[in-house]
C-alpha cells in the first residue's frame, strides 16, 4: 500500500499540465503586448501563488496523520 501511494505521488509531481490562471481582465490586458513575456511571467506567477496553500495544507495533513499514527502505536 505505501509503495502504491508513494508511486501515485510521484506520477503526479512528474505530469506537468499547462494551465492558464489569469483572469479575462489581466488576459485582455496582457494579450495586446507583443512577444507575452509578461504575460507569460504574471501567469507563472499566479500559479506558484496558488501552489503555496496546498503545500502547506498537505504538510499540515502529513504531520497530523504521523503523529496519529505514533500515538496508535503507542496505545496498541
Amino acid at each position: 500500500m505505501k509503495t502504491k501511494i508513494l508511486f501515485i505521488s510521484i506520477l503526479l509531481f512528474l505530469v506537468a499540465i499547462d494551465v492558464e490562471a489569469q483572469c479575462a481582465m489581466c488576459r485582455a490586458v496582457l494579450e495586446s503586448e507583443e512577444g507575452q513575456e509578461t504575460a507569460k511571467g504574471i501567469n507563472n506567477g499566479i500559479v506558484y501563488l496558488m501552489i503555496i496553500p496546498y503545500i502547506l495544507i498537505g504538510a499540515v495533513g502529513y504531520f497530523i496523520y504521523k503523529s496519529k499514527k505514533k500515538s496508535m502505536s503507542i496505545k496498541g
